[in-house]
């Protein structure tokens, strides 16, 4: 199962380079309801580029995360990490797991300007390469997370 959804996310990725959901071949994994107003103004925070490249499955996120330590499974280019880091606030954190280098790429590489965007502090969101099934060799701690989020599609 691991190589076929790593060939599936090299024809994605088609290299090194991530595309957008545009170019995905179908919209069965595409939301077309509006999102919640308060995930929508969350939503209206993140950068074009992480928004761009969302490839998931509506959204996983629930209300009342305020202070939570956030773990999304299978993060891609980020989207729901950035709104979570928006919605579990200052006092809470949010790790992304991915497998695929452009993926991460692309989700670190605004970081630092959505964190001044939410004028946060501290960082609150970060992203780290690994698989979902071995989370301890990804850097997880056991009983460090409170939420567990994934939009993967079966």
């Amino acid at each position: 199962m691991k190589k076929e959804i790593f060939m599936i996310w090299c024809a994605i990725t088609m290299g090194k380079s991530c595309l957008t959901s545009k170019d995905l071949k179908t919209d069965a994994c595409c939301t077309t309801e509006r999102p919640h107003p308060i995930l929508q103004e969350a939503l209206n925070l993140v950068p074009a580029e992480i928004k761009a490249k969302y490839y998931g499955c509506g959204s996983p996120l629930p209300f009342g995360i305020e202070g939570l330590h956030v773990l999304d499974l299978g993060s891609g280019s980020g989207r729901d990490c950035y709104v979570s880091a928006k919605l579990v606030g200052p006092s809470g954190s949010v790790t992304g797991v991915d497998f695929t280098d452009e993926q991460l790429a692309t989700a670190n590489s605004h970081v630092a300007e959505y964190m001044t965007t939410l004028k946060y502090p501290t960082t609150n969101l970060r992203f780290v390469k690994g698989y979902i099934e071995l989370l301890g060799e990804a850097g997880i701690a056991k009983s460090s997370i409170d939420l567990v989020i994934s939009k993967l599609c079966r």
